[in-house]
């Protein structure tokens, strides 16, 4: 299964990406397999966590079905890194063409940040796979509507950004396809335990129902 079909599984199942900004390798299995186990399948690692190859490359192995990959890709190099460490995904806080298209050459999916219709327009023309709203707390709802009426339908809007169990409903209703989901998911310290429960918690919210 490839990258992109990995994405397409995943959004029509779990469309949350889990970023473990802070994730050291020593942790990443035990995290990687609370998540997987609460049927997350996207996994990213950012890229200004510790030594986050090391866990990228230990994630990518021991969850072969899972979409893993890195976030703050900032430079095509990096996209180079990521992949030869077994990553298929790549995310990124800005739109840089340059990113995007080596992601594209090396058959991974990309999802660059914008914030603008401009920027969307822009990345999707570069080959992006979708586009991360970013910072969803600039981007509420009424913007994801406004941007879904004039974007290709086929385009993915993935927020990013303050989103909670509490008001995914109001941005799916808007058009989101999806969410990355950081601290409220996972927080350096936290225990697999405790990872296991939020990700249930995003589960539940995603299919319309919040567990107490």
């Amino acid at each position: 299964m490839n990258a992109h079909e990995k994405l397409q599984g995943a959004l029509a199942v779990s469309p949350l990406i889990a970023i473990l900004r802070g994730l050291r390798p020593d942790e990443a299995h035990a995290v990687g397999e609370a998540l997987v186990t609460s049927g997350w399948k996207l996994i990213e690692v950012p890229l200004n966590s510790p030594d986050p190859l090391r866990s990228i490359a230990t994630l990518a192995k021991a969850f072969p079905a899972a979409l893993v990959g890195a976030g703050t890709v900032l430079q095509p190099e990096q996209v180079r890194e990521v992949h030869a460490a077994g990553g298929q995904l790549v995310v990124a806080p800005n739109f840089n063409a340059e990113v995007v298209r080596e992601a594209v050459r090396l058959g991974m999916v990309c999802l660059p940040g914008v914030l603008t219709a401009t920027e969307a327009f822009e990345a999707l023309a570069a080959g992006a796979s979708g586009l991360k709203l970013f910072p969803a707390e600039m981007i509420g709802p009424a913007a994801v509507k406004a941007l879904r009426a004039v974007l290709p339908a086929e385009a993915l809007l993935l927020p990013v950004g303050g989103i909670s169990p509490g008001n995914m409903g109001t941005y799916r209703a808007a058009g989101a396809d999806g969410f990355g989901i950081g601290s409220a998911l996972y927080k350096p310290g936290m225990t697999p335990a405790e990872v296991k429960r939020n990700a249930l918690d995003f589960m539940a919210a995603c299919a319309g129902t919040i567990r107490t």
